[in-house]
């Protein structure tokens, strides 16, 4: 009985660079992002995902195997589980930064890169309902014209930002942490 996600581990290589396209679908789910998320923290079994997210262990799995696929994460060791074995799962997020693909220069948003801003919608709309009010809260959102080196200063500190949110995200439920939540979309628009 295996506990974790059929299917070969992914492997670096220079030919197992997944498509650009089939990295978008996987991450335009909002259940996807929840799943990096919660990988970002920590390495999980299906198993544990599915009880964190209150989820089957087959749509867990289902889960896992698209973004196992796609590149997003990666097998980071088994464990033998009542006479299985369980695979645990890890986002590296170091490892994904700038790397999602821009639309070509000209062309506009893909059908792939409007799923993803749509999944993200949806993703703030679910974390918006367990939203809880006080002075710790920040939102901003606006359309600003900027000069290209201010723009790409800001870029630089929103990354860092991100970087070291990533960087400090724990497991789930860990004594002495909070639940938050951070969508952060930059990117310029047309003239």
């Amino acid at each position: 009985m295996s506990l974790g996600v059929d299917g070969p581990d992914r492997q670096p290589g220079a030919d197992d660079t997944p498509d650009p396209k089939a990295r978008l679908r996987a991450l335009a789910h909002p259940l996807r992002m929840r799943i990096l998320s919660l990988l970002t923290a920590t390495a999980m079994t299906a198993a544990e995902i599915a009880r964190e997210l209150d989820l089957t262990h087959a749509n867990a799995s289902y889960h896992l195997r698209h973004l196992l696929a796609a590149g997003l994460i990666d097998v980071a060791g088994e464990e033998r589980i009542r006479g299985g074995v369980a695979k645990r799962y890890r986002h590296d997020p170091t490892r994904e930064a700038g790397s999602r693909p821009p639309a070509a220069e000209g062309t506009g948003p893909t059908p792939e890169h409007r799923l993803l801003y749509a999944a993200l919608a949806a993703e703030l709309r679910r974390r918006s309902a367990e939203l809880r009010p006080g002075p710790g809260n920040f939102l901003t959102d606006a359309e600003f014209w900027v000069d290209p080196e201010m723009w790409a200063e800001i870029r630089g500190a929103v990354a860092e930002a991100s970087a070291r949110l990533h960087q400090a995200a724990r497991p789930p439920r860990t004594p002495g942490t909070q639940r938050v939540s951070v969508t952060v979309a930059l990117f310029q628009m047309e003239d």
